[in-house]
């Protein structure tokens, strides 16, 4: 999705950014997009930790023959008249973070495609930002995202003479914004729809053996289930937390969300409902992996209701989350 360069100022802008970070997206919903994507995306060491001789041509003599295919059709399944949701979504976001902090300039970028984080750390540098806050909205930190983000600025700010004061994000698992957006999120959507008998937490999966390499990752994800926990009360229905989107054969953490969600009804539960607090922008894996596909799962294995509730996006709670990270990080630099 191309992206407009920051326009020249009018007037002294500010010296100070804010770059809202998240993993990226095709450019459309086609196989050629998304195996573009995909050639970015899987190349990553930080995402597989496979030799490179023993990854690359698996990657693309086999991979990115099949997978662009089958991937393309479930982004159209999500795809709207405005283009990938996660893009219009960190576009919203930003603009929204924007008009409440004029004194900063807050744009987005990708870890992977448009628009290119390199690109928008020099745009922004033109426009006269010498401090920037790198904001990547993941809030669980892994090194297959966060560390990533971190290694492709490196690579990017290598190249560069002068280089911004960088200030960084590296994870906002229990932020007492963060889980308070993720609690009142839920408890609207019993208010307005009542509570199932179990809700969900789906976190993005990552292999077992990068956890036991050292990746905080698992540990986050429970932290942010037992704030939440603590949150909601006693009053809440049983909280279960698991793990999607897990590809290969090698053990990933668990338990799965898929197993669970099948097994669930043979357990007697009848109702879930679903969210996903690692995914701060509704993408194709809560879109078509969670609010469709895993919903068919549920219902073909004897359930009979199954709700996914959206991620915080563009919302009052999510530009308040923002907010308080920007002041934590860069107060009093700013406004």
């Amino acid at each position: 999705m191309p992206t407009e360069p920051i326009p020249a100022p009018d007037r002294p802008a500010p010296d100070t950014g804010v770059l809202l970070i998240n993993l990226g997206t095709p450019d459309a919903p086609t196989p050629a997009a998304v195996r573009r994507y995909l050639a970015e995306f899987l190349s990553d060491p930080r995402v597989v930790e496979q030799p490179r001789w023993l990854w690359l041509p698996v990657l693309h003599g086999v991979i990115l023959r099949i997978r662009p295919a089958r991937s393309a059709a479930l982004y159209r399944a999500i795809w709207t008249p405005a283009g990938s949701p996660l893009q219009t979504g960190m576009a919203a976001l930003a603009e929204a973070v924007q008009a409440e902090w004029p004194g900063v300039v807050v744009r987005h970028a990708m870890r992977y495609r448009l628009p290119d984080l390199g690109t928008r750390i020099d745009e922004l540098m033109a426009a006269g930002v010498r401090r920037l806050l790198l904001l990547p909205l993941f809030p669980q930190y892994s090194a297959t995202t966060t560390a990533s983000v971190l290694d492709a600025v490196g690579r990017h700010l290598r190249r560069r003479r002068r280089v911004p004061e960088l200030h960084f994000v590296d994870s906002y698992a229990d932020e007492p914004a963060y889980v308070e957006g993720l609690a009142a999120s839920v408890e609207a959507h019993w208010q307005a729809h009542g509570r199932a008998e179990r809700l969900l937490l789906s976190f993005h999966g990552i292999p077992e053996r990068y956890v036991r390499a050292g990746d905080p990752y698992a540990d986050q994800c429970r932290a942010t289930t037992d704030a939440l926990r603590r949150r909601l009360g006693a009053a809440a229905p049983p909280i279960l937390a698991c793990f999607q989107s897990r590809v290969g054969r090698e053990p990933w953490l668990q338990p799965y969300t898929d197993a669970v969600l099948a097994a669930l009804p043979g357990e007697g539960v009848r109702s879930v409902q679903v969210l996903a607090p690692g995914f701060s922008i509704d993408c194709l894996e809560t879109l078509e992996e969670l609010a469709i596909t895993n919903r068919e799962r549920f219902l073909a294995a004897g359930g009979e209701r199954y709700e996914y509730l959206p991620a915080l996006n563009a919302s009052p709670a999510q530009v308040r989350l923002v907010g308080e990270l920007i002041r934590r990080h860069l107060d009093p630099a700013v406004p």
